[in-house]
């Protein structure tokens, strides 16, 4: 039969387009409705026009080959519409229709046909078309599964009462860890335990060793300070052995929560004793001064040398994109660091000068004839000492806040760096193999030539080792690639999260330092008016 226009419904862009499918159980009488759509030229709107078709069947149902399925711009083709088939894609089955395309492409995987769903709701969802880039840059499930267990996220770890233990050069700092959680992996919601700074140390050197050369991302612990922990053991008590001791705490208490918030180090052996034992073995090799810390920094030269000497020919856009987006991050970022601490530098240098200024203009009104002169002066000076504690608040927020987490992702991004490192020291093994199998498969063709079986046999065995071990870099490979981009995703949105939270908290200081100074300047103005 022909064709009737039934009913035209105009929708925008990213509305849904109705279809609907009616069935009669009585005959074999099928009403089928398809969507056509066409351009409003004159309000710039999709129009959507349903068709009716009626149709007679004997044999069964009518149905859309799938051959004739395709996403050509025009959609199916029509006349593929009234052909026969045993398999009824019409009955219960919803047509995907994009508006975002131009070209109004029907939405069909390269692959087999979506599963069927039965139509309950009058019109039916139209999802928007997903092109194949798109879907490569989306979560995969394993990383929605570790997002969700993000979400759930519920520990704290603070870093508290830094407290000298022995005296002299053998003397150390240990710190309380008091946690606070309601994760299973842990038997109770609230602990606590001491740690000293050489714990942290041998802990993160347990961990990178597990886990930096598979592709995981290890935060790296704060650095030790010769200078800053020798004014602490000789028992100098001053402002700078007090900042020192505080930045340590802090840069500790940062660096046990970004391990814990990593899904597979919170689940690791050696973080869970780290937390939870009272008596933690004391670790080793982790002195500065030392002959195994004489031994990494050779192993530090060597591994920069070997890595100039590698050319890795890298076949993925994606890995060296990001690798030059780090460098990059990483260059600014040092830069915008040495400002800031520069500014904190300043900011101090500025609160001092402030104190000056206080001292001197409290000395001037004191000498002051004039009693009015004399009591401005004096309530000036007052002003000058609390905009000085103001400079000094700043000026820790400037560190403590912002500083401090610029150094953080300095370090962060240089063991962002390592597991890239990592991933190429991972390619060179494997090529490495794969040219000692050319070699010995070259070596085997001369044998065959030779009456010497034993030789073959045993270039035979070689070959087949070898090819095992080609097979297991190959897998190697691949498996750290896959590794590192999950963690590369899940570094971003972390960094992204960290700076968001971070910068509010910077400019909310600032905002409440401005406004106290206009608060003290507002108090103060009066009083010179009243100079007379």
């Amino acid at each position: 039969m022909e064709s009737d226009p039934i009913t035209a419904v105009k929708c925008q862009e990213h509305s849904e387009a109705p279809q609907k499918l009616l069935r009669s159980s009585s005959c074999s009488l099928q009403w089928m409705w398809f969507c056509s759509s066409d351009l409003d030229l004159h309000t710039g709107s999709v129009c959507v026009v349903l068709h009716q078709k009626e149709f007679l069947t004997e044999s069964g149902p009518a149905s859309l080959p799938a051959e004739d399925i395709s996403t050509n711009s025009n959609g199916p083709k029509q006349d593929s519409l009234f052909d026969d088939d045993p398999e009824d894609l019409f009955a219960e089955a919803t047509e995907e229709v994009s508006l975002d395309s131009p070209e109004r492409e029907v939405l069909l995987s390269d692959g087999p046909s979506p599963a069927i769903t039965p139509i309950t709701p009058p019109t039916s969802v139209i999802t928007p078309c997903i092109g194949h880039d798109d879907m490569f840059t989306h979560s995969s499930f394993d990383e929605i599964e570790e997002e969700e267990v993000d979400d759930s996220f519920d520990m704290n770890i603070s870093v508290s009462d830094p407290e000298k233990v022995g005296d002299g050069m053998n003397a150390y700092m240990a710190y309380k860890v008091t946690i606070k959680t309601s994760i299973s992996l842990f038997k109770r919601e609230e602990f606590s335990v001491r740690r000293r700074f050489s714990d942290f140390l041998g802990l993160h050197s347990k961990l990178a060793s597990k886990y930096l050369h598979i592709g995981f991302i290890v935060p790296p612990a704060p650095e030790k300070s010769i200078v800053g922990m020798t004014k602490v053991k000789v028992g100098k008590e001053d402002q700078s052995s007090n900042e020192f001791v505080e930045k340590r705490r802090s840069a500790l208490e940062r660096y046990l929560m970004r391990t814990v918030k990593h899904p597979v180090l919170l689940k690791d052996p050696d973080v869970l004793q780290f937390l939870e034992s009272s008596d933690l073995p004391r670790a080793v090799s982790t002195q500065a001064l030392s002959s195994a810390g004489l031994l990494r920094m050779v192993n530090k030269a060597a591994e920069a040398v070997n890595k100039m000497t590698i050319k890795m020919n890298e076949s993925d856009a994606w890995f060296e994109e990001k690798q030059q987006h780090f460098e990059n991050l990483d260059v600014q970022l040092r830069k915008l660091h040495a400002s800031v601490e520069s500014l904190v530098c300043h900011r101090k240098e500025l609160s001092v000068n402030t104190a000056q200024f206080a001292k001197s203009a409290a000395m001037l009104g004191n000498s002051e004839d004039h009693t009015a002169l004399s009591r401005a002066l004096s309530q000036l000076a007052e002003v000058e000492e609390k905009i000085d504690q103001l400079h000094q608040d700043q000026a820790n927020a400037d560190f403590y806040v912002f500083s401090e987490l610029l150094g953080d992702y300095v370090r962060l991004i240089t063991a962002v760096k390592g597991v890239f490192d990592h991933r190429m020291k991972t390619w060179q093994k494997w090529q490495d193999t794969q040219m000692l199998l050319q070699k010995k498969r070259e070596a085997e063709a001369k044998l065959q030539f030779t009456n010497k079986p034993d030789k073959l046999q045993q270039a035979k065995d070689e070959i087949q080792e070898l090819e095992g071990k080609v097979q297991q870099g190959e897998r190697e490979f691949e498996q750290i690639s896959k590794t590192i981009r999950k963690e590369v995703s899940r570094f971003e949105k972390e960094r992204v999260k960290d700076f968001k939270t971070i910068i509010i908290k910077y400019l909310e200081s600032l905002v409440q330092t401005q406004q106290q100074l206009i608060k003290y300047w507002d108090a103060f103005l009066p009083e010179a008016k009243a100079i007379s």
